[in-house]
This record gives structure tokens, C-alpha cells and sequence, in this order.
């Protein structure tokens, strides 16, 4: 079974929109664990629009599952990921105007950077993960790059506009999959998923694990973190 790696970035936007100490996203991570997480996962980015350098020491001294630190490939998050020690480092574009990570990193345009930071990650022992678009020669980059896994980017399928396109974009995915699953890859997916769009990943078993967070934060909001984990947990489970 997949397994659900819970990203808790945007209770800390809820908390920074007000500059308060509370909601917490420790908090919220350690629910999660409880009600069936994988793994957490948190996004620090340049700008510390959420999540702050705190936060992370934090989850890393109390996450029992696995923390997963998402970071662009600069010289400064390597620095704070050889420091923290994440069980796994997933890179990711990163630009300060977007509203969220809004696709795959491209690594015919930065594969120089990724190769330095994914040896120099690597070789402290922290497995790397990189954020690609399903496309087959972004995958066979990141293969030689010699990243652990990748997640691939499920935006354009859940956020497609027609039935149409959303199928076309499930077939990316699709042939994006068994293509890393034939280099041994490890294989993540997330952006966008909801409690909708999981249903689509039934039987596409390569899949390792799943990273939500945007959906599950807003049912939460409504029912609770607890109950929000677990209705996602079981839409996996029945995958």
C-alpha cells in the first residue's frame, strides 16, 4: 500500500498570516503522525513565507514517521539540511512571486546545481528526492543525477479543466511512472491531490507515496486534522 506523507506548510501560513504563535504545524504534524501518517513533510523556503527554520528543528527532534524537508537546490538550504539531517530532502523550483510550487524542476536547465547538491546530500546520508513534470527525459535526468526517488508533479492532471485534458494528463502520469519504475526509482506523486483525485490513482501500485497537503490542511480547518488524515488514509488504503 502507498503510503500518505502529510505536508503541514499551510497551517503555518494560517499562523504567519496573523504573525501569531499558534496554529502550530508541530502540532498539527505530531495529530497527523497519530492518525496515520507516513511522514511529514515541510517546504522552507527562501522567503519563509510559513514554515520557519524553528519549525523544522522542532519536527526533526519530535516526527517519529520520517520528516521530509522540500528546499530549493541553494547553497544555504544545503547548509540547513546537512545540519537537520531530514530522513529525506525532496528539490524543488522555487520563485518568489508564485503562490505555490507551480511545477517540475527542470533539470536540463539546472542539472549542474542539482548534481553538486544531490552528491554533496547524498553523501551525508540523506536520501534525495527530486520534484519533476511527468516527462520522460526529466526523469532520465534525475535517474543520472543519481536522486533516490522523485515526486512526480500531479498539478496539471487535478487541476485540469476538462475531461479531456484531465485524461491526457492521467496518461503522462501514467507512462511517467512505469518508465521511472523501470530505472528503479523511487517513485512519490503530489500537487493538487484532493479526496477526488486520489480515486484516479487506483491500481497504479508503482506509486510509493503520496504528499498532500493543501486538501488535507483545508478539511481540517472544517473537521480536524485526525479525521482529515484518516479519510485520506483510507482513500489510499482502497487504491
Amino acid at each position: 500500500m502507498a503510503g500518505l506523507a502529510v505536508n503541514v506548510d499551510h497551517i503555518a501560513t494560517i499562523r504567519e498570516a496573523r504573525k501569531a504563535s499558534y496554529p502550530d504545524p508541530v502540532a498539527a504534524a505530531l495529530i497527523a503522525e497519530i492518525a496515520g501518517a507516513d511522514g511529514i513533510v515541510v517546504h522552507l523556503r527562501e522567503d519563509r513565507r510559513h514554515i520557519q527554520d524553528r519549525d523544522v528543528r522542532i519536527l526533526r527532534s519530535v516526527v517519529q514517521t520520517k520528516l521530509i524537508l522540500e528546499m530549493a537546490a541553494t547553497a544555504e538550504m544545503v547548509g540547513i539540511a546537512l545540519d537537520i539531517q531530514p530522513d529525506t530532502v525532496t528539490l524543488v523550483p522555487e520563485k518568489r512571486e508564485e503562490l505555490t510550487t507551480e511545477g517540475g524542476l527542470d533539470l536540463m536547465v539546472h542539472k549542474g546545481s542539482i548534481v553538486e547538491t544531490v552528491d554533496t546530500l547524498q553523501n551525508s546520508g540523506i536520501p534525495v528526492s527530486i520534484f519533476v513534470d511527468p516527462d520522460p527525459e526529466q526523469i532520465k535526468l534525475a535517474h543520472r543525477v543519481n536522486a533516490s526517488m522523485i515526486e512526480i508533479h500531479t498539478g496539471t492532471f487535478c487541476d485540469a479543466a476538462t475531461p479531456a485534458k484531465k485524461e491526457a494528463a492521467f496518461d503522462k502520469i501514467i507512462d511517467a511512472v512505469k518508465f521511472a519504475h523501470k530505472l528503479k526509482l523511487g517513485i512519490n506523486a503530489g500537487h493538487g491531490i484532493c479526496y477526488n483525485t486520489i480515486k484516479d490513482f487506483r491500481g497504479l501500485h508503482e506509486i510509493d507515496e503520496f504528499s498532500i497537503g493543501h486538501s488535507i490542511v483545508s478539511r481540517a480547518a472544517l473537521a480536524g486534522m485526525e479525521k482529515a488524515v484518516k479519510e485520506m488514509r483510507a482513500l489510499i488504503k482502497d487504491l
